[in-house]
C-alpha cells in the first residue's frame, strides 16, 4: 500500500487538486545608463568588495546581491544602498554584472 492509498483510506472525502504547473515570471532588473561602481576596501583588516550606484529599487538591488553571493559562494550584505561582499571579487562581479547588461566601473587598485 503506497502513500496515496493510505491517504485515500484516511481521508475518503478529500478531492485532490488538479496537477497544474505553476508559472513563474522572471523578474526583470532595471538596467541603468550610468555605470555601477565596483570598488575594493579593507575593513577591519579584511578585504571587501563594494558595489554602489544602482538607480533602481532597493528590492531589485537585494535580489542582485543575493544572486551575486550565490554565484560566488561568499558572504555579504546589503546596507545603505550598497552591496558589500566579503573578499576581493571585483573581476568576477564585474563579469556577472556585464552578463546581465550592466555597465561597471572599477575603482581603486
Amino acid at each position: 500500500m503506497d502513500l496515496q492509498d493510505q491517504l485515500k483510506h484516511l481521508f475518503p472525502d478529500h478531492q485532490p487538486l488538479p496537477d497544474e504547473p505553476i508559472e513563474e515570471v522572471a523578474h526583470e532588473l532595471y538596467v541603468q545608463k550610468e555605470p555601477m561602481i565596483c570598488k575594493y576596501e579593507k575593513r577591519k583588516g579584511k578585504a571587501t568588495t563594494i558595489i554602489e550606484g544602482y538607480e533602481g529599487s532597493d528590492e531589485d538591488f537585494k535580489i542582485l546581491a543575493k544572486e551575486i553571493k550565490t554565484k560566488l559562494s561568499v558572504g555579504g550584505t546589503f546596507k545603505e544602498g550598497a552591496i558589500i561582499i566579503q573578499g576581493d571579487y571585483r573581476d568576477k562581479i564585474m563579469a556577472i554584472l556585464k552578463e546581465k547588461g550592466f555597465k561597471t566601473k572599477r575603482v581603486g587598485g
